[in-house]
């Protein structure tokens, strides 16, 4: 792909967004990295979605992809690689091994911090949300700065998800994991069904997913 000027990187980016959202997905932000730095390409946009906006195009694909290993993470890729493809970029995605650091390009890319339970805060989505890959181009892009949101814990003065755990995994010294799978495993019928409990605590919760897709995320949670 050659290197765009302005008005053509605003083009790819705008081809992009359209291919998205025709998928329900999103682009999630990106930046380009910065001379000398260690980095696999010179660009990289985010791709994933806020709430569940994705959710009736993976279940349509599903119905006929029945049997299929890692279903979202399979549909996310054939979504994302078509892009890919389509404008000249690499896909990337956050079970690849090496780990590329998604977190941290979240971070750069959208001025995100990390929730008292380690899921990133997002101003408008709250915790509902998710990074499903990442397009990384050869050349510089047309991107303005990165924006720097509110961060709504700082408002949060209860701050609920601490204290709403039955087993008390998340804490200010952080995620005990083992705990909590223990518990969705055995006896936390209401979180395989209804989602984690801390996380639904959260008031900002104006996308938060529906049963059915929490219900998915716990039953892959188990199953890890």
């Amino acid at each position: 792909m050659p290197s765009p000027g302005r008005s053509a990187g605003m083009a790819v980016i705008e081809q992009i967004a359209a291919h998205l959202c025709a998928n329900g997905l999103i682009l999630r932000g990106g930046f380009n990295f910065g001379r000398g730095e260690d980095a696999p390409a010179k660009a990289v946009l985010l791709v994933g979605h806020g709430g569940a906006g994705h959710w009736p195009r993976f279940r349509a694909w599903r119905a006929h992809n029945q049997g299929v290993a890692d279903p979202l993470d399979t549909w996310s890729r054939q979504v994302i690689d078509e892009i890919a493809n389509d404008v000249g970029a690499r896909a990337a995605y956050p079970n690849d091994r090496p780990h590329l650091p998604f977190q941290q390009w979240a971070m750069r890319a959208e001025g995100l911090r990390p929730s008292p339970i380690g899921i990133l805060m997002h101003s408008e989505f709250g915790l509902w949300h998710a990074y499903r890959g990442a397009l990384l181009f050869d050349c510089m892009l047309a991107l303005g700065e990165a924006p720097r949101p509110r961060h709504p814990c700082d408002e949060c003065v209860a701050r609920p998800c601490l204290l709403a755990c039955p087993v008390g995994a998340f804490s200010a010294s952080g995620y005990d994991v083992m705990a909590c799978r223990s518990h969705v495993h055995g006896e936390g019928l209401n979180c395989r069904e209804q989602g984690c409990i801390a996380r639904n605590a959260c008031p900002h919760d104006a996308y938060r997913y529906p049963a059915e897709v929490q219900a998915f995320h716990m039953d892959a949670f188990v199953a890890g």
